[in-house]
C-alpha cells in the first residue's frame, strides 16, 4: 500500500524546496575564508604595465584610435539583430516561428509569403506556442487563430492576432 501524503505535507516540503532554491541563488558572496577578497587583491588590474616608466603617447583623434568605426560597426550590428528576427528558411511552408521579443509570430502559409501577426493572444494575454497546418496555436485555453490572415478559428479568443508589418530582405525576416 502507498503511504498517503497530506496536502499540509506535501505544501510544507515545497516550502523548504523553495527556501532552499532561494537560499543557493542568493548566496555566492564571500566564503567563510574571505578568499574572494584574497584573490581580487592578488591579481594585477588589466590596466597595469609591465613598464611604467616610458608613458605612451594617446591617439587624439577619432581617425586615429578607430573608435568611431568600432561604434558605428556595434550599432549597426545592434539594429540588424533587433531587426532581424528570423531567417526565411527558419519558417516552414504551413508553418511558423513564434518570437518572445517581440512577441511576433511568423507564418508562411505558401511558400514565400511571409506574414507576422502578434504572437499574444487577445482572449487573456498568452503567448501563442506553434503553427501547425496553417492555424497559430494559443496553448492557454485552446483558441486557434488563421496563419493566412490572424482570424479567429476556434475559441475563447473573440478577436483575431494583429498583423504585425515584416518584410524580407535577403534571406531575413524584419520588422517593417
Amino acid at each position: 500500500m502507498a503511504p498517503v501524503l497530506r496536502r499540509r505535507d506535501v505544501i510544507a516540503g515545497g516550502g523548504l524546496v523553495a527556501v532552499g532554491g532561494i537560499l543557493v541563488a542568493c548566496g555566492g558572496g564571500e566564503s567563510a575564508s574571505g578568499d574572494t577578497a584574497a584573490s581580487a587583491e592578488a591579481a594585477p588590474s588589466p590596466s597595469a604595465k609591465e613598464d611604467s616608466s616610458t608613458p605612451e603617447a594617446a591617439p587624439s583623434s577619432a581617425e586615429e584610435t578607430g573608435v568611431e568605426d568600432v561604434e558605428g560597426a556595434e550599432e549597426a550590428a545592434a539594429q540588424e539583430a533587433v531587426d532581424g528576427l528570423a531567417s526565411v528558411d527558419e519558417i516552414p511552408v504551413e508553418g511558423g516561428v513564434v518570437i518572445s521579443d517581440p512577441p511576433v509570430v511568423l507564418v508562411q502559409p505558401t511558400s514565400g509569403d511571409v506574414k507576422g501577426f502578434s504572437a499574444v493572444c487577445p482572449h487573456q494575454g498568452c503567448l501563442v506556442s506553434s503553427v501547425e497546418s496553417n492555424e497559430i496555436v494559443c496553448p492557454c485555453h485552446g483558441s486557434l487563430f488563421s496563419a493566412t490572415d490572424g482570424s479567429v478559428i476556434a475559441g475563447p479568443a473573440a478577436e483575431g492576432l494583429p498583423a504585425v508589418p515584416v518584410e524580407v530582405q535577403g534571406n531575413s525576416v524584419v520588422l517593417a
